[in-house]
Parts: C-alpha cells; structure tokens; sequence
C-alpha cells in the first residue's frame, strides 16, 4: 500500500506538508503543490477517505438499502437517490437486501463502518429492529414504512392507486376480480390489498378471499398465483386480474400465456407499477404508474435536509398516474362501456 509518507519522500517534504497539498491545496505554495500531486500521480496514491472522515468527525457519504436491485423500480429509486446526493457531493453506499432480513442486517452492519451521515432504506419486515444497530443516525423509509415510530418517510398514496385500477376493472362490467398480492408483513401489499377491497365495496361486490392469492413480490409467485386462480372452474375463476407490483405482473403475464389465454378478451388485467416492457407488449398493460425516480430523490432531498437541521415533514406521499392502454375489456359477452362526456369525472 502506498502511504502519505512514500508520497512526501518522493516529493521531498514532510508528511504534514504532503497532506495540506492534497487536502487544502490553497494553503501550499504552488510548486510545492504540484511537486506533491505529480508524486501522488506517480506512485498511484489514493487516500484513505475512511480514516480522514475519522479524523474530521464526519464524511460525505450516504448508505442506501434496496430491496430488488434486478427490478426496475428500485434501480430507479436508486438513481434518483444518486442523482441528488452526487449534486451536494455526496457518495452513496448502495447494498441490495434481496427481500431478506438478514441481509439487509448485514448491509447495516457494513455501513457502520464507513460512518454514514445518514441512511435512505426500502424496509423490510424486520427493518425496525435492525436498524438497532445504527442509534441516532438520520434514516428516511423509502416506498415502504417500518412501523417504527415518528419514522421519516417518502411513500406513495399506495391504497388510492390500487382503488383506481379496481375500480376500472369494475366499471367494465367485470365482478369477478382477482388479486395478486404481495406479501402481508409490508406496508405497500398491505395498503394496495386495502384499496382492492375498498374498490369492490363501493362497486357492491363482495370481496371473495379465494381469489386473493399471495405473489411475494417475484415473477414466479406472480406465475404460480396466476395459474391456480385461472384453474378455479369457469364460473368462478377471475375475469380480471389486478396485480400488485411488475415483478409479480411479469408472472402473471407468462401464466396467461402458457395456459393460451388473450389479453384482453379472455382476460383483462391492470398492474401497479409501470415499465418499459408493459407499454410495449402486445397488448399494452393498463397500469398504476409510480413516480420512481422523484421518490428516490425526494427522499434524498429530505435526508439532506435534516442534516442540515432543517425542519421536514415526517411523512410524504406522492400521487400515483392512472394509465389506461389495451389489456382491458369488458367480460366475454359483454358490451363495452361508453365513455365519459367531455368535462365530466
């Protein structure tokens, strides 16, 4: 390894000077300066940022936990949360939890290490324990919410947009709705199934829980889930499908056709969550979008802000976007609803 002292040798000054050179250059006379930096240069010199953030009680670095770095969603949240800590000068430690409790402990665990200003977490089920392991340290809850108390979170109105695409469903004549849900130890499956059964009681249909199946959060529980629903017998399987996020609608989607079936004339299906790849299937799929990139750097924006003392709300929603496309129809059988006069809701 090559030290602040190899560096001074070769340049011909004391450790102390070599340092002021590469930290505080404005304090250096400029041809010292250079004589340091090209022996810097030269010898490959790289510092040691943990040990000076240390010294300085403090360091320009940001942790950030996702939960499904594969699914476009949280690479998106990510990049927003990048996007602004890099404008402020801020480095993001980013790790991927996989959905798993365990390792999203280990990634606390790391980060404890390299002293983080302040942490920005998707939580899982367990995050409000883990997060034990950083006492005081700044966190926002991002797209979900741990339970902890007077927790900071950027989230979106989960049970309104799920309340929105059931009820297209409905309006379209459709009484037998299926949901595919995620899991129900997470506030977003919990909200979003809320706004499923909300939906169907205002439309007068009663919510059947065999039709409500469990997707995980993956494609294969989305696939797995899809297929038991569409082999209940014909007058009680779903004629539509509302799905609770775009892993679990990949699933779905692949179910559909495996078993030969059309979207949307046998089946009409809505997602929560948009994507490129579900504006360019044939047909494309009427979804609930959410604003992924302003959430992830909203909650940067919000954490930085609280290192800078300042005052900020302690919880934030943000709207989801209604996307009517192709992939719904009226049950087979049916006639297609007529369409809202110009002006009118």
């Amino acid at each position: 390894m090559i030290g602040l002292e190899d560096v001074a040798k070769l340049a011909q000054v004391s450790a102390a000077t070599a340092s002021r050179a590469l930290t505080k250059p404005e304090l250096v006379a400029e041809a010292t300066r250079e004589r340091v930096q090209h022996a810097a240069r030269t010898l490959g010199y790289q510092p040691n940022v943990l040990a000076r953030s240390l010294r300085q009680r403090g360091s320009r670095t940001l942790g950030l936990v996702v939960t499904d770095i594969l699914n476009p969603f949280h690479a998106t949240l990510a990049k927003g949360v990048q996007d602004v800590a890099e404008a402020q000068g801020y480095t993001v430690l980013m790790f991927n939890s996989d959905e798993e409790s365990a390792r999203e402990r280990r990634a606390f665990e790391t980060l404890r290490g390299h002293l983080p200003r302040g942490l920005i977490v998707v939580p899982t089920p367990a995050t409000h324990t883990n997060l034990d392991l950083l006492p005081g340290l700044p966190v926002i809850e991002l797209d979900r919410a741990s339970g902890r108390a007077n927790a900071h979170t950027v989230l979106v109105d989960n049970e309104a947009g799920a309340e929105r695409a059931v009820s297209h469903l409905a309006a379209h004549g459709h009484r037998r709705i299926g949901m595919i849900v995620g899991r129900r130890d997470i506030s977003t499956a919990i909200e979003r199934h809320e706004g499923y059964r909300r939906a169907l009681a205002d439309a007068g249909i009663p919510y059947r829980p065999e039709l409500v199946l469990p997707g995980d959060h993956r494609e294969a529980g989305g696939r797995a889930a899809a297929h038991a629903l569409l082999a209940l017998p014909a007058g009680e399987r779903p004629t539509a499908l509302f799905v609770g996020n775009n892993e679990m609608t990949v699933g779905a989607v692949l179910a559909t056709r495996e078993l030969g079936l059309r979207l949307p004339g046998d089946l009409s299906v809505v997602a929560f969550d948009d994507s490129r790849w579900a504006q360019t299937i044939l047909p494309a799929l009427t979804v609930v979008a959410q604003p992924e990139y302003e959430l992830g750097a909203l909650a940067c924006r919000t954490l930085l802000a609280r290192l800078a003392g300042e005052e900020v709300p302690t919880a934030v929603r943000l709207k989801t976007t209604f996307i009517e496309r192709d992939s719904v129809a009226p049950p087979a059988g049916q006639p297609r609803p007529q369409p809202h006069p110009a002006g009118s809701p």
